[in-house]
């Protein structure tokens, strides 16, 4: 069962807990926003043993994690904690994974196992749900690579929003569009459960309730963005994501998009492509099921109709000023036609030919 602190300020509490689970040393994985979060006073405070890793990138290589794990031996570290985004948080996850496995080979090459690190997770954005999965995204060799374990899934989360006071604008809009993209996607995914569609439903409303308010610094809708982010992240931890998330990958590495920007301009056109295929649903609760889905996303945006969440998830984007690439270079569109991540599709409720992505790429790219 994983710990959660939430709560501004919780924080403080942070080092109580990971004195209580026997920790000596401990490997804090962090990004460039570290020496500018509300939270650093508080762990540069810690009389509990600590050393810094920040040695990666935005999207992290394996290589990257290779220097972490090196980090955490040579250092004689007992437990790991990420203080930081999406890409912060799947770092840390890997450097446990990793630390279980021998350096002799491969680490992707070579059968997970718990390595029994204690991992805690303090998210500093209100998007990737990553403290509450258990998987992750790195890039080996240019390539994307899902690391998928039961053990990833953190084993402490703290939920303390005054990290968020922080963040640039053009980020906060980011992640929370990955938020609300996890939500819908989980919704209409063909794993999900009632457990994951409570959840869903959940991250949906609060979401469109109080983004306007978070965007604009609101502190009571920075604690409830990041409560729903988290939830949506929890959704996609039983169901996964579908299409939009597997066209999404390319998008961030060719043109430089940010996850949830990339995510979010597919998600409209995907949408209405499936609302009008129900005949290619693939999920055995059938065409009628799915359309029911498609309502009652609609009615947690707070639309009457599908059309009209559709048009207001568009809306949405021109509110927030998040442009599409546009007009690319020779060669793109066929790249980004062979790059979508297959396990991706399966999850998705209508199928999706190749010349039906094709022509969603066209639509995102025009």
């Amino acid at each position: 069962m994983q710990e959660v602190l939430s709560g501004r300020g919780s924080a403080g509490s942070l080092q109580a807990v990971l004195k209580q689970h026997g920790l000596q040393k401990v490997l804090i994985v962090c990004d460039g926003s570290y020496p500018f979060l509300s939270v650093k006073p508080i762990v540069d405070g810690w009389d509990l043993p600590h050393v810094f890793f920040s040695e990666f990138t935005p999207n992290p290589l394996y290589e990257d994690v290779c220097k972490g794990v090196a980090a955490f031996r040579d250092n004689d570290c007992d437990g790991i904690v990420a203080i930081g985004g999406g890409s912060t948080i799947d770092v840390a996850k890997c450097i446990k994974l990793f630390c279980g496995l021998s350096d002799a080979a491969l680490y992707l090459d070579q059968p997970y196992r718990d390595s029994g690190i204690p991992l805690f997770a303090l998210p500093t954005t209100a998007g990737t749900g990553s403290e509450s999965t258990h998987f992750a995204v790195i890039y080996y060799q240019n390539q994307k690579q899902s690391v998928a374990h039961e053990s990833l899934l953190p084993n402490g989360v703290v939920l303390d929003s005054s990290v968020l006071s922080s963040l640039p604008v053009y980020q906060k809009k980011c992640t929370l569009l990955d938020a609300l993209c996890q939500g819908i996607e989980s919704w209409w995914s063909v794993n999900s459960t009632d457990e994951s569609l409570a959840f869903s439903r959940l991250a949906v409303r609060e979401i469109m309730t109080h983004y306007a308010d978070y965007l604009a610094g609101d502190i009571a809708a920075e604690d409830a963005i990041l409560t729903a982010a988290n939830t949506a992240g929890r959704a996609i931890n039983i169901t996964q994501t579908t299409a939009a998330h597997a066209m999404s990958y390319q998008l961030t590495k060719r043109y430089q998009l940010p996850h949830g920007h990339a995510v979010a301009i597919g998600l409209p056109y995907l949408w209405r492509y499936m609302l009008a295929h129900l005949d290619q649903c693939v999920d055995p609760r059938g065409a009628a099921y799915l359309e029911q889905v498609f309502s009652d996303i609609a009615h947690a945006m707070g639309q009457p109709d599908v059309d009209a969440a559709i048009a207001r998830f568009e809306a949405l984007l021109r509110e927030l000023d998040l442009q599409h690439p546009g007009p690319q270079a020779e060669g793109d569109l066929a790249m980004l036609v062979g790059s979508v991540n297959q396990q991706r599709l399966k999850n998705n409720p209508v199928a999706l030919s190749e010349d039906a992505i094709r022509a969603l790429y066209q639509k995102i790219l025009s």
